[in-house]
């Protein structure tokens, strides 16, 4: 048996796209690409597209193929031949569409790959070491195909998949009967047994089944339906689940209160610091640009900088970011750490530079078309990301704002996005966040835990990424607050108690 928080458990029954596998979005792709070119010839040019947002995750998502196919023909009004198994993918039938679906996803795959989640790659090894039960489910008859490409396919003692649906005359989600399948294969009770799932209609099956838990995974901000839907927990990522303690930033401890416990934690220990820029070196204003470094921050931070480590990881330009501190002994770490440069020739560009630019590029022209008539709207091109500000939009043009950038990240594979203080990103879909570029900077400059206490303040959301990457070794500082649960350890109420707290490390450790 295993624990999430006083939860006792001893099976755990995942869904395979979008939650163990990169796959979700290329079947929505493929749906997409199916639909469109089918409702075209059918309908010619003016034709309605497949909405991804709304007509794919309402009657498509984690559905059964022939279903998904039937449930969306239906809301259209649309009524073909059911056809037979036999059916050629040219065959305008509900099998017929169904292969020429699964054909362009196989291409798509067999071109590219399959990528997977590392959050969930490593839950299942820490899962499979404690002799936890295993079983992946997928309303998709490739999943056997797809979990050989992962290599991950020995990890689980039970498949139940689309072909199971069948060959078991079971129904598909939102009924739970895939779900109850793979706990009676795996001889386990249900309320013994976890479900993790990313779809709606998963979410839903799971809570038909009376399972001890249903787990929501939101990679791509579906926290709110996830929830509604009936999720008894709702994680970005698989490996919250060991950090389900997280704190309300009120309850936090105050670093500079309590200066002296943090110095225990220390040790004989060097520190190394790690800062975010906006909201916590500079206080958040509504014109990024004017978002200057007080005096008082550039002279502390100068110093700092001559008798320990520090580092500045921030979402901003690395080129901007170093024309706002300016500061030659400071490493910077720019694009939300995937542009990194310092002292001594240290210099990192991420390896998706090539492949994301021109995904860049092209979304950065059709938000400027789409925004151009919003007042306030600020695009904000970085080498990396594309920030959306609304921080100066009125109220009823938000929702706007938000909906174009969500349709952009829904058109690229390759990006993604993320949201802070009243901005919303569109960034690379890859596993690199602050708190990776955190742990590559430690072992390149060989900070090591036990010669080291790692320190990061920082405000947003995105900082929890190093807030995480420190909860077993360090020592996170969230300023302010986000509105959110943290895995922060203290914190301090605004960027004049960051000076104080600075000026303290300085001169304790000088």
């Amino acid at each position: 048996m295993s624990k999430i928080k006083n939860l006792n458990f001893g099976a755990v029954i995942l869904d395979m796209d979008g939650v163990i596998t990169k796959t979700a979005r290329v079947h929505a792709k493929a749906w997409k690409k199916m639909f469109d070119e089918f409702l075209e010839k059918r309908e010619g040019e003016n034709f309605q597209p497949l909405d991804i947002k709304i007509d794919y995750n309402q009657y498509i998502d984690g559905i059964p193929r022939l279903d998904g196919i039937r449930g969306f023909l239906k809301s259209r009004n649309i009524d073909i031949p059911e056809g037979n198994p036999d059916d050629e993918p040219e065959k305008n039938t509900v099998h017929g569409l169904g292969k020429r679906k699964n054909k362009i996803f196989r291409d798509v795959i067999e071109k590219d790959g399959v990528r997977v989640y590392e959050d969930a790659v490593e839950m299942i090894k820490k899962w499979e070491k404690e002799n936890i039960k295993l079983a992946v489910i997928s309303s998709s008859r490739n999943c056997k195909y797809i979990m050989e490409k992962t290599g991950l396919e020995d990890k689980f003692e039970v498949r139940v998949d689309g072909n199971t649906l069948k060959e078991e005359n079971l129904r598909g989600k939102p009924e739970p009967d895939m779900f109850v399948k793979a706990a009676e294969y795996l001889n386990v009770k249900l309320e013994d047994t976890i479900i993790i799932e990313d779809a709606i209609q998963g979410v839903q099956a799971g809570k038909k089944g009376r399972f001890a838990c249903v787990v929501g995974v939101a990679r791509n901000g579906k926290e709110k339906s996830l929830k509604e839907a009936g999720a008894d927990i709702v994680v970005k990522k698989l490996t919250e689940l060991l950090y389900l303690d997280k704190k309300t930033p009120e309850t936090l401890p105050n670093a500079l209160e309590e200066i002296e416990e943090l110095f225990e934690i220390k040790g004989n220990r060097k520190i190394t610091i790690f800062l975010d820029y906006d909201g916590t070196l500079t206080p958040i204003i509504s014109d990024p640009d004017a978002a200057e470094l007080p005096d008082d921050n550039r002279k502390i931070i100068a110093e700092l900088s001559n008798i320990t480590p520090v580092a500045i990881i921030s979402g901003r330009d690395l080129k901007d970011l170093k024309s706002k501190i300016e500061i030659d002994t400071v490493i910077y770490a720019g694009s939300h750490g995937f542009d990194i440069s310092g002292p001594d020739g240290l210099e990192m560009v991420h390896e998706s530079e090539k492949e994301v630019t021109p995904a860049l590029d092209e979304a950065e022209k059709r938000l400027k078309e789409q925004l151009k008539d919003i007042r306030g709207a600020k695009i904000e091109r970085k080498k990396f990301a594309i920030a959306v500000h609304y921080r100066n939009v009125e109220q009823k043009d938000v929702q706007e704002v938000k909906d174009a950038v969500h349709k952009e990240a829904d058109r690229q594979d390759i990006l993604k996005t993320g949201s802070g203080k009243k901005v919303l990103e569109l960034k690379p879909n890859i596993d690199w966040n602050k708190g990776y570029a955190l742990d590559w900077l430690t072992e390149k400059l060989g900070w090591d835990k036990e010669k080291y206490l790692r320190i990061y303040l920082g405000d947003d959301i995105t900082d929890e990424d190093g807030f995480e990457a420190l909860r077993k070794d360090g020592v996170g500082v969230l300023v302010s607050t986000h509105g959110e649960k943290t895995s922060a350890s203290f914190a301090l109420r605004n960027t004049k108690e960051v000076t104080r707290f600075l000026q303290h490390l300085k001169d304790r450790i000088k």
